[in-house]
């Protein structure tokens, strides 16, 4: 019997996605289809005084142009976080303060942020509507600009929202053990500022959004790209008042979203209502200026953080208090700060820990999590103390590592700790000294320490940067999947979790075919439509593979013992004796008398001929709805080898080796793939990306040529080391992978410069590592030296 589970099978999307034939929003085409451009504000605060559209009006092929007063009373703005209401237990142990920070569909009165909409054109094709546009007149009056975040939390500064009193949108604090003991038993205490700066998501493909509305059946089917259809339909439902069964919102093939797009816009929202006022389909594709502007942004977090520990390195204690600022508004409650308080400790036991975490408003772009959502912040922050613990007792940063890893021995590990799902944060598996071990074997730990020290001696910099993460993945609230036999003997399988570079078609398909003695291509999988079925979450936070492949799992097995069942009645044979492989049962005894599975299909159809058992429903489909009782939680190590050129700051990644535990491999070289991918993101926030606003709020990093990214030059392959531990968390012990790569890079890179420079003491506690600000630190280490 084959087993494709934890076999490299070949991604059933690329032909589709390589030669062109992939569907994205973009390439939607309709009948009488309009267009619309976007009015975003120029400023970063200001009032509005007025406007006048007059002009824009009666351009040529103007169907209208919508502000905010054509809205009133018909779309409602966003009054409720994207995120669920806090469970209970863990609100009561965190005791947070969340100030309601609602977002209207287009700015009404002010502005907050450069890029906010605040009109909408539509006309007969794009053309018209940009140039409508600038025919716009607005009469703004300008307000005090407020961008830095800690000028934000003073009692003097400009309050973005009046009706929140002042800029601290959430607050809330996590304590565990006795801190201030920790901190007088400690003989060293260590303190640092640490920031990781705003970036921006950048997929390949921008946002977009296809309406059309069909009078008659008063239907509004949604084309959008999104991570999250199933949350548009919610939301058009609850703001523009449709009933959610008439709305269909499909995520066609997506260009990545890496989180930005797991929010729902004010676009998502307009957008199909403009299409049910004028009965005609619009369509609306943002440009990259418009993405690099509104798109939401992610990280910005600093932390002020102090680490006591022992003279042989043990870690006693740690306090921390940060800032996320999170742009002007914030639809995702705690999520991204709390993830960075939950993970901050690691696979360390550091058994005294307070962290107060304070998510401040600021003119910016909003933002939301991003691949990751917190835990890189964290991570890097725990990685550079390793490091500043290491240089200040004289230890080899691994040895510290080693002092205080979790052991394989102390799992399940209780952190003492509410995940964010109100669960206790548990660690349930895992061989944490081992990860690094391994790690260190396949660089060659030993004998690069070797090549170090000759190759200073040549005036080379060669430096070695670990980095360490856990990561809670696969969170509910839920996964659906319907799995069915067609009248030809093809099996489909339909889910709730809408793919976007995850390899849905391929694993999911893997998973099915290992039940049913099938290969993958008799498995159809369909994803992202939510006329597939009644509920659906989405694909975000490295939860796919384990709600999404546990659901397919369950609903395989369910429809397996049907098929089993309606064979029994036909070959007149008990259920138990039957073996389903290569599209045939048989009696396990009698492998040459069999039915088909298109047989089978045949005679679930209700009817005469219907030979479903007694007390079945007729029909070859099963539904499965995955509610895992909390998180998994994956594992891994990364390494960074460089080389830093002193005259210029250039920093040179000379390998990059990540140890990863996902639970089980569901297909080797897609786990591979979403880790080298990760890798490229995470390089990207380590050396080169950062959104950058000046005092007025303008955005300064706007275009490619400023804000940018790394290409294939400068990522290298990266070399795979897997440990795996199953998961007792779910069906086929999953954990989750799709954010591990994009999580570690910062810490190990910025780790290994450090590594490189040691003989100068240079301390980097700021991403990213670009040449400019590496130069400035060798250039004052230098003076230090001289005098």
């Amino acid at each position: 019997m084959a087993q494709y589970v934890g076999q490299n099978v070949k991604r059933k999307e690329d032909y589709r996605l390589l030669t062109g034939n992939g569907r994205f929003v973009g390439d939607i085409r309709l009948d009488n289809m309009a267009e619309a451009a976007i009015l975003r504000s120029s400023y970063g605060h200001a009032l509005i005084k007025s406007i006048d559209t007059s002009k824009a009006k009666d351009c040529e092929g103007v169907i209208d142009v919508i502000t905010a007063a054509d809205l009133e009373g018909k779309v409602q703005p966003f009054t409720e976080f994207v995120e669920f209401t806090l469970p209970p237990n863990l609100e009561k142990d965190i005791k947070p303060i969340i100030k309601k920070n609602p977002e209207p569909m287009l700015a009404k009165d002010r502005v907050t942020f450069v890029g906010q909409a605040i009109a909408i054109v539509i006309a007969e094709n794009r053309y018209a509507a940009e140039d409508a546009i600038g025919l716009i007149k607005i009469e703004f009056e300008p307000l005090p600009v407020v961008t830095d975040p800690y000028e934000s939390v003073k009692a003097e500064s400009t309050v973005i929202h009046q009706d929140l009193q002042n800029n601290i949108q959430s607050h809330f604090e996590v304590s565990v053990g006795d801190v201030e003991k920790a901190f007088n038993q400690a003989d060293h205490v260590i303190r640092a500022r640490i920031k990781t700066p705003r970036v921006s998501g950048n997929p390949l493909e921008t946002r977009g959004v296809v309406a059309e509305y069909e009078e008659r059946t008063q239907q509004l089917q949604v084309w959008s790209s999104t991570q999250v259809p199933y949350m548009v339909r919610s939301y058009l439902s609850k703001l523009v008042g449709l009933v959610e069964n008439n709305i269909r919102v499909v995520a066609p093939d997506v260009g990545g979203g890496f989180g930005p797009k797991c929010a729902v816009y004010p676009e998502e929202i307009v957008i199909p209502y403009l299409s049910t006022k004028y009965k005609r389909p619009i369509k609306w594709i943002e440009d990259r200026l418009e993405h690099m502007q509104s798109t939401r942004h992610s990280r910005d977090q600093v932390h002020d953080v102090e680490v006591a520990v022992k003279n042989d390195g043990t870690i006693l204690g740690l306090k921390d208090h940060f800032l996320l600022d999170n742009g002007a508004h914030n639809s995702f409650a705690l999520c991204c700060a709390y993830n960075s308080a939950a993970h901050l400790r690691g696979m360390y036991r550091i058994p005294n820990y307070d962290i107060t975490g304070q998510i401040v408003l600021t003119n910016k772009t909003p933002n939301v999590p991003y691949r990751g959502a917190g835990r890189p912040e964290a991570v890097f922050v725990m990685d550079r103390l390793i490091y500043m613990i290491a240089e200040k007792l004289n230890m080899d940063p691994v040895d510290v590592s080693f002092k205080n890893f979790i052991t394989p021995e102390e799992m399940p590990y209780d952190t003492d700790l509410f995940y964010r799902d109100g669960a206790n944060m548990v660690l349930e598996n895992g061989d944490y000294p081992g990860s690094l071990k391994q790690a260190m074997k396949i660089v060659g730990y030993e004998q690069f320490r070797e090549q170090q020290k000759e190759a200073r001696e040549k005036g080379k910099y060669l430096g070695i940067g670990f980095s360490s993460y856990i990561e809670g993945t696969g969170i509910g609230p839920h996964e659906g999947a319907v799995v069915r036999l067609d009248s030809s003997g093809h099996i489909l399988a339909f889910v709730g979790s809408s793919p976007h570079g995850q390899s849905h078609e391929t694993t999911l398909a893997q998973i099915c075919a290992d039940e049913f003695g099938v290969s993958p291509d008799q498995v159809t999988v369909k994803a992202g439509d939510t006329s597939l079925l009644p509920y659906g979450v989405g694909t975000f936070a490295s939860r796919g593979a384990v709600t999404a492949g546990s659901a397919v799992h369950v609903a395989s097995k369910k429809l397996k013992e049907k098929l089993l069942a309606i064979a029994g009645e036909m070959l007149e044979v008990a259920a138990s004796d039957l073996e389903l492989q290569n599209g045939k049962v048989y009696p396990k005894a009698m492998p040459t008398r069999f039915v088909t599975l298109q047989e089978i299909a045949l005679a679930a159809k209700p009817g005469p001929r219907c030979k479903v058992p007694e007390g079945m429903e007729p029909g070859a489909s099963a539904t499965h709805y995955f509610v895992p009782p909390t998180v998994t939680f994956s594992s891994g190590f990364h390494t960074a080898v460089v080389e830093v050129d002193k005259d210029t700051g250039f920093v040179e990644i000379l390998r990059y080796i990540v140890v990863h535990d996902c639970g089980r491999v569901l297909n080797p070289m897609i786990v591979d793939g979403q880790i080298q991918g990760g890798v490229a993101q995470g390089i990207g926030g380590a050396l080169y990306e950062e959104i950058i606003y000046d005092e007025n709020g303008q955005l300064v990093t706007g275009t490619y040529m400023d804000y940018l990214l790394p290409t294939a030059m400068e990522v290298p392959v990266v070399e795979m080391g897997h440990q795996e531990f199953l998961s007792p968390r779910n069906p086929m012990g999953i954990k989750g992978v799709g954010e591990g790569g994009a999580i570690g890079p910062p810490a190990a890179i910025a780790n290994a410069v450090c590594d490189a420079l040691k003989p100068m003491k240079i301390e980097i506690n700021t991403l990213p590592v670009s040449p400019n600000k590496l130069r400035s630190l060798i250039e004052e280490a230098e003076l230090q030296e001289m005098h």
